[in-house]
């Protein structure tokens, strides 16, 4: 009885403390309590923190990557703007010189078409004064033989002798064509002779 005397004064000891502070819990969950929390501590501790933190650790490394790339390809991108620009540059700079080159070579060509068509002009005048000389030559033989026989055939009516001799008509002409030529026979001087 004695065993079932303390059982019951310690459950009136303890059914008096929990009506005494209805806050606290009894020691033994107290204790049991404790030890539950610690061993869930290692156990969270052991096997969920260390994933959470590789995943973490994971995740930032992840973005600081992505950062770091994103970094990389905005200076990638700068730099193959700056490049294209550069290039841009040299092509209008080429196209400039090309322009100036086709220029100079379009004033050339002109400059050449010009001579040329200047010496060909000079080639056609030159060509048609021979031929106008040459046909003023030919023009002049037959006056000169057209005035010749006329003027023999006249003074053979005025003289009243034949001077169809060849050569000595072909004398008197050319030697009075001659001096009409040189100004020392005057038209008058030719009528007051007659």
């Amino acid at each position: 009885m004695q065993l079932f005397a303390a059982t019951h004064v310690a459950a009136l000891v303890t059914a008096g403390e929990a009506n005494q502070l209805p806050v606290l819990p009894h020691t033994g969950e107290l204790i049991f309590g404790f030890i539950a929390f610690v061993i869930l501590y290692f156990i969270v501790k052991i096997k969920v923190v260390p994933p959470l933190e590789k995943i973490y650790a994971d995740r930032t490394a992840a973005i600081e990557g992505g950062m770091h790339q994103a970094e990389e390809a905005q200076q990638q991108a700068q730099a193959a703007l700056e490049q294209y620009n550069a290039q841009l540059a040299e092509a209008r700079v080429e196209a400039g010189r090309i322009r100036g080159e086709a220029q100079e070579q379009g004033a050339a060509i002109i400059a050449e078409f010009r001579l040329q068509a200047q010496a060909e002009a000079n080639r056609i005048a030159e060509a048609a004064h021979k031929q106008i000389e040459a046909e003023r030559q030919q023009a002049v033989v037959s006056l000169r033989s057209e005035v010749g026989r006329l003027s023999t055939e006249l003074a053979s009516r005025i003289v009243g002798e034949s001077l169809h001799d060849e050569t000595r008509q072909s004398g008197i002409v050319d030697r009075f064509l001659a001096e009409l030529e040189q100004g020392e026979v005057q038209p008058e001087s030719v009528g007051q002779d007659a």
